[in-house]
C-alpha cells in the first residue's frame, strides 16, 4: 500500500462514508459535492484494494474491511483533530452544519418543536436532523458517530457514553373529551382504564410498551386494539373511538393542547419515566457540542 497517496481529507471522506453509508449524505456532512465524494471513494478503493462500500437491497453496506477499520479510523481522526485544532471556537450566529439528534417518538413531538424554535433564533445557519430510535438503536448511532446526542430512557449508562438526567415524567391516560370513562358515576380507576381497548405506540413494532411492563408488576394487563410504530395516527385514532392511550406527560400535554383530547393521570402507582441526554465521550469538550447540550437543557428547564 502506498501511504503517500493517503491524505487526511481522504480519511475524513472515508469516515463520513462509513458512518453515513450514503454518498450524498456524506457530501452534506463534509460540505462537498456528490461527484467529489464519489471521486474520493474511487481513490480510496484503489489505495486500499477494497470496495469498502457495496450496494445492498437498501443502499450501501460495508465490506468486512470497512467494518474492521470503522472504529479505529474514527478514533484516529478524533485524536488528530483534537491535537491539531486545539480550542476550536464555535460562533452560533455564523456556524453552519448539522446538529444530529435521536429521540423516541414521544419526545420528538414534545421536545423537537421548541428546540427547533430556539436553534432557528440562535444559530440560523445550522440545520437539525432528527432520527426516531429506540434505546439500542440510539446507542448504536452514537457509537457509530451518526448522531451527536440521544434523548431517551436508559437502564444504565453504557461504556464510552456520558449521560445527564433531564426529566422524570408521570404517565397519563389520553382519550377523547366525551369518552364514556368521563361519564357521571363512572369511577376513574385502573379497572375502568383497563376495561377499554388501548392504542399502543412501540418503535420496535411490538404490541407492548413500557406501560405494559409496569402493569405486569401489579399482575395487570391491557387489551391492545391498535399498535403503531409512531404517534402520527394516534390523536386521530383516539378522537374517533373509545380507545385509550397511555403516554408520558409531555406527549400527553401535546395531545391535549394541539388535538383537543383529554388526559388524566394513570390511577395507579407505576412510577415515572426518566429521560436522559446521552452523548459519546469524544464530544465532551467540543465547543459546538457543549453549546447544543446547553440548548437542550434550556428547553427542558422551560417545561
Amino acid at each position: 500500500m502506498d501511504l503517500g497517496n493517503v491524505d487526511f481529507n481522504l480519511l475524513k471522506v472515508l469516515d463520513a462514508l462509513i458512518s453515513e453509508r450514503n454518498v450524498t449524505r456524506a457530501g452534506v456532512r463534509l460540505g462537498r459535492s456528490q461527484p467529489a465524494v464519489s471521486n474520493a471513494l474511487g481513490k480510496l478503493r484503489k489505495i486500499l484494494g477494497d470496495d469498502l462500500l457495496v450496494r445492498g437491497p437498501n443502499g450501501f453496506i460495508l465490506t468486512p474491511r470497512a467494518e474492521a477499520i470503522r472504529t479505529p479510523l474514527r478514533e484516529a481522526i478524533g485524536l488528530a483533530e483534537s491535537c491539531l485544532a486545539g480550542e476550536a471556537q464555535f460562533n452560533p450566529a455564523t456556524a453552519t452544519g448539522v446538529f444530529r439528534l435521536s429521540t423516541p417518538d414521544r419526545l420528538s413531538i414534545a421536545v423537537v418543536p421548541p428546540l427547533f424554535d430556539r436553534l432557528r433564533k440562535l444559530t440560523p445557519n445550522m440545520s437539525l436532523q432528527v432520527l426516531t430510535a429506540d434505546r439500542k438503536q440510539a446507542l448504536d448511532l452514537l457509537n457509530q458517530d451518526r448522531t451527536d446526542i440521544a434523548l431517551g430512557w436508559l437502564d444504565e449508562k453504557p461504556g464510552r457514553l456520558n449521560a445527564e438526567f433531564m426529566l422524570a415524567e408521570k404517565l397519563f391516560c389520553v382519550f377523547r373529551r366525551d369518552h364514556p370513562i368521563l361519564k357521571r358515576g363512572v369511577k376513574f380507576d385502573i379497572a375502568a382504564v383497563l376495561s377499554f381497548p388501548h392504542v399502543i405506540v412501540s418503535a420496535t413494532g411490538n404490541r407492548v410498551a413500557i406501560f405494559d411492563d409496569l402493569l405486569l408488576r401489579h399482575r395487570l394487563r391491557r387489551k391492545a386494539l391498535v399498535a403503531v410504530s409512531n404517534f402520527t395516527a394516534v390523536p386521530h385514532l383516539l378522537a374517533r373511538s373509545d380507545m385509550i392511550g397511555v403516554f408520558t406527560e409531555l406527549a400527553s400535554s401535546v395531545f391535549e393542547r394541539s388535538f383537543k383530547l383529554a388526559k388524566r393521570a394513570v390511577p395507579i402507582n407505576v412510577g415515572k419515566i426518566s429521560t436522559n441526554m446521552v452523548w459519546h465521550h469524544r464530544n465532551d469538550s467540543d465547543r459546538k457540542h457543549v453549546w447544543l447540550r446547553r440548548q437542550i437543557k434550556a428547553v427542558y428547564e422551560a417545561f
